[in-house]
This record gives C-alpha cells, structure tokens and sequence, in this order.
C-alpha cells in the first residue's frame, strides 16, 4: 500500500514543488482530478500497526512557497461559493468562500507530510497520518476541488 500511496502522492505534490510545469490545461486538470481521486480511494485501504514511538517532528515546506508554484501552474484557479452545510436547505446565508489554489496548497501539504512520514518515521506513522489527517483536513479540501474543477467544466 505505501508504494502506491507514495506514487500517488508524488503525482499531486509535484504541482505544488515544481514552479513550470509544462502541461496543457486540461491534461492538467484531467491529472490533477485522476490523482486526487487516487489518494481518496486509497483512504479506504489503509491497514497499519500502530506504534507509540518516539519520531522527530516534521517540519519542512512552508505554505507560501507551494501556493506559490500552485498560483503557477493553475493561473486560472480562483475562488468559489459552497454551502457550509448542504443539509440545511432552509438558510439561505448558508453559502462560504472557496480558494481552489488554498485547497491544493492545503492538500500538497497533508501529502508531502504524509510521505516524510513514511520515509522517515515509518509506513505505520505515515498511514496513521494519513488517517488521521485525511478525515480532519484532507478529505473536504478533496471534495471541494473536485466540484470545483467538475464545475468549470
């Protein structure tokens, strides 16, 4: 499972470690939707041991710098409405305020910690992270992309 997740990972995280990428918008947007619905399906195969060692922190990209190369490489993303709760159809001040390049910013983010973690800590510690990170963050900045992307289209 972690040699897939890491390959998984590597197809997101490059869009926000490499300033140029050199792909058309939509063998982009076409990657980028096939790889993040990778990493949510490889959600529901995690399997790991947990263990209570002692590991060194992670502490290693700083959020400017990758939005950076996002805002590079999808010049086009910009914000969007969603409901900030789809069940209640009743409010109608029920609406916030997306960033698509914050949401793969956040995401590149969660991964390339999820990797460190997995290369440097242990598999089990990077998929427990992946676990937990995944349900309390990844997962609706994931989501949200996604409609995001299938909306522009």
């Amino acid at each position: 499972m972690t040699i897939q997740l890491i390959h998984a990972i590597n197809q997101v995280i490059k869009f926000g470690l490499e300033p140029n990428l050199t792909i058309n918008k939509n063998e982009r947007d076409l990657l980028l939707e096939r790889s993040l619905i990778n990493i949510y399906s490889l959600y529901f195969d995690i399997n790991y041991e947990y263990d209570d060692a002692d590991y060194k922190e992670y502490n290693e990209y700083k959020y400017a710098d990758i939005r950076k190369n996002v805002e590079h490489n999808f010049p086009d993303f910009g914000f969007y409405t969603n409901a900030l709760d789809i069940l209640d159809l009743e409010n109608k001040d029920n609406f916030g305020l997306g960033d698509a390049a914050d949401d793969l910013t956040d995401i590149i983010l969660d991964l390339l910690q999820i990797k460190w973690r997995i290369e440097n800590n242990s598999p089990n510690d990077g998929l427990w992270y992946f676990q937990l990170i995944f349900a309390s963050h990844t997962q609706q900045h994931i989501i949200d992309l996604l409609n995001y992307l299938k909306q522009r289209k």
